[in-house]
């Protein structure tokens, strides 16, 4: 396995739509098993192929505590089939903008489908912070970022100050 370089925001990569995955082979499972070491990593709780580069329908997630065992779950090609008309809002952040949070409003629970490690089709009903961490990484397959969900003044304020990180680190 191997740890991959995550892309950061302001990058037009982030902004690219995923395709789909024409089948889950060997080929594809060790990139989601790279996908869940870099993850884990980070760390964080969920990626997508998109932030490592790879423009295809893949996410990584695992909520689990840190006093309970891993629970990865990798998805394929995944599809949101419903979206509970409950709504919470959360603190979100993301492994592409580094150190920058905004409240978001999503649904409480969705039904998701998709293909496991395995390629075989899932059905999964999630609420809670599994539900967020799904629907934020699949915003990813999109081409969209958590800050296109808040104010425009917010999202160039954060994106402002990913920039001069970034232009300091390349001056260093």
């Amino acid at each position: 396995m191997a740890i991959l370089p995550i892309i950061t925001a302001p990058d037009r990569r982030l902004k690219v739509k995923s395709k789909p995955v024409d089948a889950v082979d060997d080929k594809i499972r060790q990139f989601l098993d790279d996908m869940l070491e870099t993850m884990y990593d980070a760390p964080g709780i969920g990626l997508s192929a998109v932030q490592v580069g790879v423009a295809k329908c893949l996410i990584t997630v695992d909520v689990s505590h840190d006093d309970e065992d891993n629970a990865p779950l990798y998805m394929v090609n995944p599809e949101i089939v419903h979206y509970s008309d409950d709504k919470g809002i959360y603190n979100e952040g993301c492994l592409s903008l580094p150190d920058q949070f905004a409240d978001l409003e999503r649904p409480e629970g969705i039904t998701v489908e998709y293909l496991d490690y395995n390629g075989e089709p899932q059905k999964l009903l999630a609420d809670g912070l599994l539900s967020r961490c799904i629907q934020h990484e699949m915003d990813h397959l999109k081409g969209r970022l958590f800050v296109d969900h808040i104010s425009a003044v917010k999202r160039g304020m954060i994106l402002r100050k990913l920039d001069k990180a970034r232009r300091q680190k390349q001056t260093a």
